[in-house]
């Protein structure tokens, strides 16, 4: 049995919480408002859903959800990030819902005070408002934070993805582990040995192993296609007459293959679409297939995103893939979390947390 017992909000598909699990932080429950994230989550992780909206849940609620088998609780999160994109300041989303979500967060945490508290969000996070009070927030609760925008890439995920990441602690000051890759991983390493697609096909063993069909026009374009390259590539009278205009010619990135030897380019909910973005496969003329995707963002093969039989949608399935929490990133926060506990019960022998000693519960998980 874990000594660490975890409960994530916003939980998703599971992402985070699949990387905690495989690191010894038991997550015991995720929460989260969208109910196509029950089958991933439950059947991939054996954890409890509760579909909730966050807004609406309280400190004594999440507390219930640990069992009490545990001697560190961990309280793990992370918000819509959309009000936070680069891309969503072209909107007015400063009133909306989704910006209290953070703000819900600390308050949460506030109130729950549990050992450990960890968030990720997009790397501009941090030039909002909400992002310094949420700071201060634990602060003002006795927790020593550290806070960093990395690139996924450096810790093995075969993708360029860059977060910000927070630990927060009450055992004394708590850090990410440094980078483990050198050498990234590569398109190649993570997606040559699935089966060959066209567009349009699925592959007979995976249903999600599918990929978008692609117009004639489409399909001429990404003939025409270099990795790593862009539209700039094409002959003339392929190019879009949006990228013809002045304005279309800063958007280079979107109908482009992704190259063979380097990591993927961030993905999106839309990942799946030739026109999206750099997602044409390297080689083959398709974009990228759904299994394609959550392979890029840590998920093993096997993951099951909906039931057996259930028809495959992109919309869907591509916001639950686009949007999670990478595997990997779950798994480096929680060797980070167990490495900081595990350094806690040698150094710290004077913070009382919840009426026990840091050093006494600390030292319960490397004993």
């Amino acid at each position: 049995m874990s000594e660490i017992e975890c409960v994530d909000l916003f939980c998703g598909a599971g992402g985070l919480t699949f990387g905690l699990n495989a690191e010894g932080v038991n997550v015991v429950a995720g929460i989260d408002v969208d109910e196509l994230c029950r089958h991933p989550f439950e059947v991939n992780n054996s954890s409890v859903f509760v579909n909730k909206d966050v807004s609406v849940l309280t400190g004594a609620e999440t507390n219930s959800l640990f069992t009490g088998a545990s001697r560190i609780k961990v309280l793990a999160g992370c918000a819509p990030c959309q009000p936070f994109s680069t891309y969503s300041q072209r909107y007015d989303t400063v009133g909306t819902p989704r910006w209290g979500l953070l703000y819900k967060f600390g308050h949460i945490a506030k109130e729950l005070r549990p050992d450990i508290i960890t968030m990720e969000n997009v790397p501009t996070v941090a030039r909002h408002a909400v992002f310094d009070d949420l700071i201060a927030t634990l602060k003002s609760a006795g927790y020593d934070i550290f806070h960093e925008v990395i690139d996924c890439s450096t810790y093995g995920l075969p993708q360029g993805r860059k977060r910000t990441v927070l630990l927060a602690s009450l055992h004394g000051p708590i850090e990410l582990i440094p980078q483990t890759h050198k050498k990234p991983r590569t398109v190649r390493q993570a997606l040559s040995k699935l089966p060959h697609l066209n567009a349009g096909e699925t592959n007979t063993k995976d249903p999600l192993h599918r990929s978008a069909s692609l117009s004639d026009l489409n399909l001429e374009r990404i003939k025409a296609s270099i990795p790593g390259g862009t539209w700039r590539d094409w002959p003339e009278h392929l190019v879009a007459e949006c990228h013809r205009r002045e304005s279309g010619k800063t958007y280079p990135g979107v109908y482009g293959r992704m190259e063979w030897d380097a990591p993927s380019p961030t993905l999106t909910t839309q990942f799946y679409g030739f026109g999206n973005g750099r997602f044409g496969h390297p080689e083959q003329d398709r974009a990228i297939s759904l299994r394609e995707g959550a392979i890029l963002q840590g998920f093993p093969r096997t993951y099951s995103f909906i039931p057996k039989g259930q028809p495959v949608q992109f919309t869907s399935l591509g916001r639950l893939i686009g949007n999670a929490v990478p595997v990997t990133l779950g798994r480096i926060i929680g060797r980070s979390i167990n490495l900081h506990l595990g350094t806690a019960s040698k150094t710290n022998k004077k913070t009382s947390v919840n009426g026990e000693t840091t050093s006494g519960r600390a030292r319960a998980l490397v004993a």
